[in-house]
């Protein structure tokens, strides 16, 4: 039996759910702007490492995203229940070595949206360290451009309280979720180095994300924590 099929819905309506929603008392704005057909691209801030699970808590479609290679390679029954967990709540494994393995991901993530699914991602690549909003990666737009995906800017608020950096187990308080318009960059590379037109389309994507979450923007890529690739 897929994973997948079981896990992701018992975990969104039985159990990790409905305890997010009793602990963090979501408040949502803009979640028309997310389109209930059709591939979309997530595109949100990154405070804490439960961000990764309020979009899929969030949105009514079942969502995809992002998870580090080490989830899915462990060994014995606790690395297996393990790698069979973040399968099955739709995380992708991704190994930040980058080269090859780097495009492995891309390819992957683009291959969701061309079934017509739902795909987030954090373009700032890893979360913020200090609450403020950093230089987003260029994989975003070189998915948007590639699949023609709509990309929806999303602000996440307050999981940085509720789940502070080196905490494991997060707190009760209230969260907040706002999701922008949909922006479509299908064609803006027709003609041009898609590196540069990436760069320029990320950046907006950004400038969006910052005027949902009021974030102060820093012009540098957030630093990764200490040991990590």
């Amino acid at each position: 039996m897929d994973p997948e099929r079981v896990v992701y819905p018992l975990m969104k309506y039985v159990v990790l759910g409905p305890a997010m929603r009793v602990a963090f008392l979501p408040r949502v704005s803009g979640l028309r702007n997310v389109p209930r057909t059709g591939p979309v691209i997530l595109a949100a801030n990154h405070l804490a490492f439960i961000d990764s699970f309020v979009l899929p808590l969030i949105v009514p479609r079942r969502v995809h995203f992002l998870g580090k290679h080490e989830y899915f390679t462990g060994t014995g029954v606790k690395g297996q229940a393990t790698a069979t967990f973040f399968r099955g709540v739709g995380a992708i494994a991704v190994d930040r070595s980058g080269g090859r393995a780097a495009l492995d991901a891309l390819d992957t993530c683009a291959s969701v949206l061309e079934r017509g699914g739902v795909f987030a991602i954090h373009p700032e690549g890893t979360r913020s360290p200090d609450g403020r909003l950093y230089r987003g990666r260029t994989g975003v737009a070189r998915l948007a451009m590639r699949t023609g995906a709509p990309v929806v800017p999303v602000a996440i608020k307050g999981t940085d309280r509720v789940q502070p950096r080196g905490q494991v187990v997060p707190k009760p308080g209230r969260i907040e979720v706002r999701i922008g318009e949909p922006m479509r960059f299908a064609g803006r590379d027709a003609g041009m180095p898609r590196g540069k037109v990436a760069r320029v389309v990320t950046d907006e994507i950004m400038e969006a994300i910052q005027s949902l979450s009021g974030q102060e923007y820093v012009d540098d890529y957030a630093p990764r924590p200490a040991g990590t690739p």
